[in-house]
């Protein structure tokens, strides 16, 4: 996935942001890896390989262990510190050298690893860490990445209203005998036309409609049938990802009863997002409604997931998650019901919280507008 370029001084309050939280949860070291962490944090989306790639925060030194064949590229995207090696020498002397620069040679410290990295570029540094304590970034910048700024939110807000027009093209474009592969394929040129590129697509016809991963196919569109899209793109460096579902010709009552089911558990769901709510609440609210009709046994995963930089990201919307909501969590509301053999109906929207609860960031309405 591309990253959106990071204005200096939004690099800065984060990094502040991430010592202060550092300094709230006695962390002294924080190693990412080349991630959407990273990324998220400097603005260096280096090339991932075997190369280890590693940026080293501590309360007074931030700094990059960087192979040579990287430099050129990162520097363009930062102006912090690089400690470079190259393929004749190995890691090992640099590595050495940021640490010992990063003040992180001392025994027992708190270190942060980035959930996300190799395990061997994970392991290297373990190794040469002193008796380290580590844990994963869930409440360092694990957590701050789930609280978005203005600027994050003004993106995603853009990458939804063309995925908007990219759907409502799409579902005006159907006509008997179109493929999935066709309508993806039309998708996809809605949004290189419009400067942004698919992060991924799943067209589903008919039958197709109750896998919940389907993948688009040869499957012709017939009159009808049910029609679900589920689709997002990348545009400025963040992605959209909406769910719609609707009725190429006449639906019958089944399909117009389920579909009204998972309208109702979506409203019930956005009613219970709000910040102070717990992740649970919001599943529940979907789940218990779907139950309450008779279709508790086909809604067949979580209410939804965080997005940001990435498409999932925390906080996962679970009915097991005691997890705390905030003001600033972007997140997807997506129950449905999967008749296997049969129909399939997902709804979905992404929302972030505010003070006076959510604000979904699609305009297009979740009503059926296909049938005769």
């Amino acid at each position: 996935m591309s990253h959106a370029p990071l204005d200096p001084a939004i690099a800065a309050k984060r990094l502040d942001s991430l010592r202060s939280r550092m300094k709230q949860t006695a962390t002294n070291l924080v190693a990412l890896g080349p991630s959407s962490h990273m990324a998220w944090l400097s603005g260096v989306n280096p090339h991932g390989d075997e190369r280890p790639v590693l940026l080293i925060v501590t309360a007074d030194f931030c700094g990059f262990l960087m192979p040579a064949l990287n430099v050129e590229s990162a520097r363009a995207s930062t102006d912090l510190p690089f400690f470079t090696w190259s393929d004749d020498e190995g890691p090992a002397a640099a590595l050495e050298a940021l640490l010992e620069e990063a003040g992180a040679k001392k025994p027992g410290l708190s270190v942060v690893l980035d959930e996300t990295m190799r395990a061997d570029f994970a392991l290297f540094l373990l190794d040469a860490l002193d008796s380290p304590k580590r844990r994963f970034t869930e409440d360092t910048i694990g957590l701050l990445r789930t609280l978005k700024d203005e600027d994050e939110s003004r993106r995603i807000k853009a990458a939804h209203l063309l995925n908007d027009a990219a759907v409502a093209a799409a579902f005006a474009s159907l006509k008997v005998g179109m493929s999935e592969k066709d309508v993806e394929d039309l998708i996809a040129a809605h949004y290189k036309k419009n400067g942004a590129e698919m992060a991924f697509c799943a067209i589903c016809f008919g039958e197709n409609s109750a896998y919940p991963h389907h993948n688009s196919g040869n499957t012709t569109l017939k009159d009808n049938m049910p029609v679900l899209i589920d689709t997002g793109c990348i545009l400025d460096g963040y992605p959209s990802d909406m769910t719609r579902t609707d009725f190429f010709g006449t639906p019958d009552e089944e399909f117009c009863k389920v579909f009204c089911v998972v309208e109702d558990a979506v409203t019930a769901a956005l009613a219970a997002a709000k910040a102070g709510a717990k992740a649970q609440d919001v599943d529940l609210a979907a789940r218990n409604t779907i139950a309450a009709a008779g279709y508790g046994d086909y809604f067949l995963h979580r209410c939804g997931h965080g997005l940001g930089i990435d498409i999932h990201e925390p906080p996962y919307i679970t009915a097991t998650s005691d997890r705390v909501l905030e003001e600033g969590n972007v997140f997807s509301i997506e129950p449905g019901i999967y008749l296997a053999g049969h129909f399939g109906v997902r709804l979905e929207e992404i929302v972030i919280l505010k003070g006076d609860g959510c604000e979904i960031y699609s305009e297009m309405s979740r009503a059926m507008k296909l049938q005769d």
